[in-house]
């Protein structure tokens, strides 16, 4: 789903981002500067789909490149930079979620540069005068689809949007969560199967 994600920039700019990273590492505030920039929107947009509230994504983007300035130095390049960065934006992601209380509903709508988006926007209708009927069935869906991941665990939902809404390879999802990739697998199974079932007479 995701064209523009931070692992297709990174594959596109290693050699860049290698550089700005050890000139980082060295002190260059303006190459540090350059590397948030380069990832910042993809941090963002991971946070508010994991976590689909603008104040929490908001929290957790700077929480994180906090991280990311306080920890540079042990960053040894043994795996790739987007995958170190989405570790810490995806524990710091869990942890809001671990502590979060359970609650009913959870807005779908999200702030961004450019204004507010809905991220259920694909099962709009196309037009401004579509039929009545599908306006509310796709209304419906939407909110059986929030349901439906307020019901995951924390590590499922997580897999889920990664792999669904990030468009992530469960190889880089297992790297990010520190597991295999084979368990990335029967987590994304295990979470596909509980949306199934809540799913069910919509699919």
């Amino acid at each position: 789903m995701a064209s523009h994600t931070a692992e297709a920039v990174g594959a596109r700019l290693s050699p860049q981002i290698d550089s700005l990273i050890r000139a980082a590492q060295k002190g260059d505030q303006g190459a540090f500067e350059t590397l948030v920039r380069t990832y910042d929107q993809s941090v963002l947009r991971l946070a508010m789909n994991l976590l689909r509230s603008p104040e929490e994504a908001r929290d957790v983007y700077q929480e994180a490149f906090l991280r990311v300035y306080r920890n540079l130095n042990t960053f040894r390049f043994d795996c790739s930079f987007h995958t170190w960065l989405y570790r810490i934006v995806t524990n710091i992601c869990l942890d809001h979620l671990r502590k979060r209380k359970v609650r009913k509903e959870e807005p779908s709508v999200v702030e961004t540069a450019e204004g507010p988006v809905d991220r259920m926007a694909s099962l709009e209708e196309e037009s401004a005068h579509a039929d009545p009927e599908r306006t509310l069935w796709n209304r419906q869906l939407r909110e059986r689809i929030e349901s439906a991941l307020g019901g995951l665990t924390p590590r499922e939902r997580m897999v889920f949007e990664m792999r669904h809404y990030e468009g992530l390879r469960l190889r880089n999802i297992g790297d990010i969560l520190g597991t295999t990739e084979e368990a990335a697998k029967n987590c994304l199974f295990r979470a596909t199967q509980k949306m199934r079932a809540e799913l069910g007479d919509f699919l």
